[in-house]
């Protein structure tokens, strides 16, 4: 079987709106990032890859099989969304089993992976802590361990170190780069730094309308000559907005 996704003029339209244009992409195995400010399309493209919404026009096929087979694509895929929430109540060992057996998994089966699992996302010492009892980051650690509880061969995941420490961000990274070396990872974000930490192929998305295609290197020799970095005097820096696009500032003292 193929390991990879193939998305041929991917289009998307809600009304009179037109959320994907177009959209030709193939997203080989390992680390893959979607690039792109809120409203680009990026949920609605990983919601068509994920068989949850149909494409107005256009295909998609993920690993040989195309989205219209729904139970099929459902098998290959592991999705975690940016708003995963789980009964409060429940431990994060019990959300499991009952996610588990909603997807009709066998409880002999699921007795072997769940312990697994927990390990591999750094929860075995908290089989038994309630979810709402849990942080932000262990709450998304639980979301890619209910993911990938049937084992898929592609795992999306949306936006999924908003709102995160900088050190629990760095341990979401690695765990992605981990389950990246078996399978299709997707990295849905609009932080920069998310993509440049942990993948090699990436699109940049905006409006609808693929912008970019390519690797991280290639992607920044476009941008050679056309992004520059400057210290000015604060007072200065109305002026300088008003003149150029600024993306980041750093404040010191009286200049910035």
């Amino acid at each position: 079987m193929q390991t990879e996704i193939v998305m041929k003029n991917v289009t998307k339209r809600y009304g009179k709106k037109l959320a994907l244009d177009h959209l030709s992409l193939k997203i080989p195995r390992g680390m893959f990032g979607l690039l792109g400010p809120n409203g680009a399309g990026k949920t609605t493209l990983m919601k068509m890859t994920a068989a949850i919404l149909p494409p107005t026009e256009g295909t998609i096929r993920v690993c040989g099989t195309d989205i219209s087979r729904q139970r099929q694509i459902h098998r290959l895929i592991g999705y975690l969304p940016q708003d995963f929430s789980m009964y409060g109540n429940m431990t994060a060992a019990e959300a499991l089993d009952y996610l588990g057996a909603l997807s009709l998994m066998p409880k002999k089966l699921r007795r072997e992976r769940i312990p697994l699992l927990l390990r591999q996302v750094n929860l075995e010492d908290n089989s038994r802590t309630r979810v709402k009892a849990m942080s932000g980051g262990m709450r998304r650690r639980l979301g890619i361990a209910q993911a990938i509880l049937h084992d898929p061969r592609v795992l999306i995941v949306d936006e999924p170190t908003a709102g995160l420490d900088p050190e629990e961000r760095v341990r979401f990274r690695n765990l992605l780069c981990e389950l990246a070396q078996e399978r299709i990872v997707i990295l849905s974000t609009h932080i920069v730094g998310d993509i440049e930490a942990t993948c090699e192929n990436i699109a940049v998305l905006n409006q609808g309308t693929l912008l970019f295609d390519g690797t991280v290197t290639e992607l920044l020799e476009e941008a050679r000559g056309k992004i520059f970095t400057a210290q000015v005097p604060r007072m200065e820096l109305p002026m300088l907005k008003s003149q150029y696009t600024v993306t980041g500032m750093l404040m010191q003292g009286n200049e910035a």
